[in-house]
C-alpha cells in the first residue's frame, strides 16, 4: 500500500503562561515575570525560577502588577515573541 504525506505541516500548540507585569515604561511592550515552582529531584525540595518575557500589548493596557496571561507570538522585535492574551487580575 501507498501512504501519502499530507503537504500541510503539523503546527506546535502555542504555550500559554500567566505571570505578574514588572515593567510597562516601553511603548507596547511590557515585561512579564514568570513564576515557576518544581520539587528538586534529589533534594525533594521546592526550588523557585523566575523567567522574564517582553509581551506585545497594542492598547498599553496592562500596568505594573497586573496578572496578565501572554500566549506564543512571531517575533515582533528581536526580543519580543510574546502578546498579551488577557489580563487576569488589576493590580490593587
Amino acid at each position: 500500500m501507498e501512504t501519502q504525506m499530507s503537504a500541510q505541516p503539523k503546527r506546535k500548540r502555542k504555550r500559554i503562561f500567566t505571570g505578574v507585569v514588572v515593567s510597562d515604561k516601553m511603548d507596547k511592550t511590557i515585561v512579564v515575570a514568570i513564576t515557576k515552582r518544581a520539587v528538586h529531584r534529589l533534594y525533594k525540595k521546592y526550588v523557585t525560577s523566575t523567567k522574564k518575557v517582553k509581551a506585545h500589548d497594542g492598547e498599553n493596557e496592562a500596568g505594573v502588577g497586573d496578572r496578565v496571561r501572554v500566549i506564543e507570538a512571531r517575533p515582533a522585535s528581536k526580543e519580543k515573541c510574546w502578546r498579551l492574551l488577557e489580563i487576569v487580575e488589576r493590580a490593587k
